[in-house]
């Protein structure tokens, strides 16, 4: 399928779906948050942290999921390994920060020391144990691990399908945007007030966009009907809305408005030239994309496709990752499982830029900031911003936490162009062991 493809479904990627209720119970049980632990993270692959914060060998990245924890950790040979963040003898969790460097695994409870290979080197009285020293014979436990897109991946089953395969069709398209060479300039987490899934329900929808997002319809076409929607078999999805142009639904779509008149500016358009012609924009900047982009510093254009210089490409991972790639960076968005408490959850909020020569800050979704590499920033929600767009996301998390508790919700009534939250929670009770 060509990768300039837009503007109408192919049936191949718009599967049947069962029509199952999508009830509120699972938004909101314990039972349900404890189902999920035992039969979803551990059968997904995630992205535990930056391969660029793994430079040396003995550094590490932790990462917490559900009820368990994960350390990765460069290896003497450059590879990633990666084990449960737990002592074999007692269960003492070995690394509690979310990056480090260390010559060897210290528990700080009886002293075990592990290589960074895993393999227990040194105990407390070895003599003692009933069947010998256990030095060089008993390791910490191992999981999947791989590099790949500048990201570091786990997976809790130690014979996983390789991240590329489960990715499927996914894996080529992100192939072209170079992201193992782009820096993560902002890396914001915050427990918020709601279920995991209700953010992922949002990502797998553009409905809400008019409503809670009407400042991107003066340079994005949200549009439902110009907007491809494609749902894979591995269970991912894909959404891309044209770019560099105003929305169809607009009562302006004929008119040039900020940030649309800044684009057309900066790769040297008058604005102009193209009021009540909006729908030349997107064509025209990408045309000069490909005239100046090198001279400006762009030097990354050329593997991208024409479409992909101006157009949002919003992939979700089920169960609970989207990467949204823009022409500029991409965003990763994920929400993770509160490990006791299944009304709240960790949403994670990272911008991804490629280098530009010449700039030393870029522009974010939370404004302005250094082209350097960020350290995690935890912030409280709504008291500190998490993005323009992703405070107005969450601005209805909790109207709809609640909501979801009432007897006036039974299992909701939803558009066609909604179809890939169906699909996901279709998904998920396929995957969870649960019968409502």
């Amino acid at each position: 399928m060509s990768k300039t493809f837009l503007g109408h479904k192919v049936a191949a990627y718009d599967p049947q779906v069962r029509g199952d209720a999508i009830t509120g119970e699972r938004y909101y049980s314990k039972r349900w948050l404890e189902a999920e632990d035992k039969d979803l993270w551990s059968k997904t692959w995630h992205v535990a942290g930056m391969a660029a914060d793994l430079e040396e060998t003995g550094d590490y990245i932790s990462y917490n999921i559900g009820t368990d924890s994960i350390v990765a950790l460069r290896q003497e040979d450059g590879t990633v390994k990666a084990f449960f963040n737990a002592c074999i003898h007692r269960g003492n969790r070995l690394v509690w920060s979310d990056i480090g460097a260390v010559k060897q695994l210290a528990c700080s409870y009886h002293g075990w020391k592990f290589g960074i290979d895993g393999m227990l080197n040194e105990v407390q009285d070895a003599e003692d144990f009933p069947n010998g020293d256990p030095c060089g014979k008993l390791k910490l436990v191992e999981i999947s691990c791989e590099e790949y897109l500048g990201f570091i991946w786990v997976h809790m089953d130690k014979d996983a399908t390789p991240v590329r395969e489960w990715m499927g069709p996914i894996a080529e398209q992100l192939e072209s945007y170079g992201m193992e060479n782009m820096t993560r300039v902002m890396c914001i987490s915050s427990e918020v007030d709601c279920n995991w899934k209700i953010i992922r329900d949002n990502f797998n929808e553009a409905y809400h966009i008019p409503t809670l997002h009407p400042g991107i319809a003066t340079f994005i076409d949200d549009d439902y009907t110009d907007t491809v929607f494609e749902m894979y078999e591995n269970g991912h999805n894909r959404m891309v809305m044209k770019g560099v142009q105003p929305s169809a639904r607009s009562d302006k779509s004929d008119m040039v408005q900020a940030p649309l008149s800044d684009i057309l500016t900066f790769w040297e358009l008058n604005p102009a030239d193209y009021e009540g012609k909006t729908a030349q924009t997107r064509i025209a900047v990408q045309q000069q994309k490909r005239k100046l982009g090198k001279m400006k510093g762009y030097h990354y254009f050329d593997p991208l496709s024409d479409s992909q210089l101006t157009d949002y490409y919003h992939y979700t991972f089920f169960p609970n990752l989207t990467l949204t790639m823009g022409p500029d960076g991409f965003q990763v968005l994920r929400s993770d499982p509160h490990p006791t408490d299944p009304e709240k959850c960790i949403f994670e909020h990272w911008y991804m830029v490629p280098h530009i020569e010449g700039q030393d800050e870029v522009m974010t979704p939370i404004g302005l900031l250094p082209f350097e590499a960020a350290d995690r920033d935890w912030r409280t929600y709504p008291d500190q911003t998490l993005g323009e767009v992703a405070d107005q996301d969450l601005s209805v998390i909790l109207g709809q936490q609640k909501g979801l508790h009432s007897r006036g919700y039974t299992g909701g009534v939803l558009t066609h162009q909604e179809k890939r939250v169906q699909r996901f929670h279709e998904l998920l009770n396929d995957t969870v062991n649960i019968h409502d």
